[in-house]
């Protein structure tokens, strides 16, 4: 059997437990292409209009991969940890996907709650019996899968630069370099280390989180509020670019919460959507590079990196 994966929104996070728990199973798994321009017009073409870019993008993963497999997942991730949510688009992604796109192969649309091994595991049963109904071997592939996950490293953080910058942001934002016309690649050319949340401890997001009058609703909402204040907090950055998708609630509520805490420390907010030109993103981020440069040079308010 052949399992169709889309290599679309949070695919960057947890591709390697997808592809490893089905291939256990014994099946082929295929991936549609790294993001590119041909998916983007095709998600464009097919998806609600008010709807975020990186929903967008994810159809035209769905529209590359659907023709080559027996079986397609569309993961409808509800929860990565209690008592919180991803985003409603999450909740009913499987449903904008077949209602939208004709001829689709039967798919594999189980909710997700992965707060717990228990609970995700609740999940690979229901998936793995659109595979196979030897539940050891079920089992068995979860074990190796929830494994993989967790021995894989992910984000950001680079060494060796004068300036450096928090990247903030939901993480199909931050990892699909189509998405963000190649921002790191970019930043790090022009003498700018990256940051990104994954090496912020997950007791000084909470600290920070404590700090609002309520706690977010939104997990990505809580880690990028948490990772920009505790940013602010310890100075270990010279600024912090938040990448931000046209249309995004939850941004819209972040993005002003961190403003309000930032003062004068630098902070670029990058809106991006499908018609955001590479041309425009290119002449913020070198005006950002070199007001950081003039900052450090004639204010002296570099922080001491180790």
């Amino acid at each position: 059997m052949k399992v169709g994966i889309p290599k679309g929104l949070l695919y960057c996070k947890y591709n390697d437990f997808l592809e490893t728990f089905f291939y256990e199973l014994g099946a082929q798994v295929v991936t549609s292409p790294d993001t590119n321009k041909d998916i983007l017009d095709e998600g464009v073409k097919y998806c609600v209009d008010d709807a975020c870019m990186p929903i967008k993008i994810f159809h035209g993963h769905v529209c590359a991969v659907k023709d080559k497999c027996d079986v397609i997942v569309l993961p409808r991730i509800m929860q990565l940890y209690k008592n919180e949510y991803i985003c409603p688009k999450f909740c009913g992604l499987p449903e904008m996907v077949i209602n939208s796109i004709d001829n689709m192969p039967p798919a594999i649309t189980e909710p997700i709650y992965a707060f717990s091994k228990k609970s995700l595991y609740s999940w690979a049963k229901a998936a793995g019996k659109k595979v196979t109904s030897n539940r050891f071997l079920i089992k068995n592939a979860f074990m190796k899968a929830y494994d993989e996950h967790l021995s894989t490293d992910t984000g950001i953080i680079d060494q060796g630069y004068s300036i450096n910058v928090a990247l903030a942001g939901h993480p199909y934002n931050i990892y699909d370099s189509f998405i963000n016309m190649n921002l790191v690649k970019k930043l790090n050319k022009l003498g700018i280390g990256v940051e990104t949340m994954e090496y912020t401890q997950s007791l000084s997001i909470d600290f920070e989180i404590e700090q609002l009058y309520k706690r977010p609703f939104w997990t990505y909402a809580r880690e990028n509020y948490g990772f920009a204040a505790s940013a602010l907090k310890n100075k270990n950055v010279e600024g912090i670019i938040y990448v931000s998708s046209f249309n995004c609630g939850t941004d819209s509520v972040i993005v002003e919460l961190i403003k309000n805490i930032a003062g004068d420390f630098p902070l670029l907010v990058l809106k991006i959507d499908e018609h955001t030109g590479e041309a425009g993103l290119d002449t913020r981020i070198e005006a950002f590079h070199d007001m950081l440069e003039r900052r450090i040079r004639i204010e002296g308010n570099s922080p001491t990196h180790g």
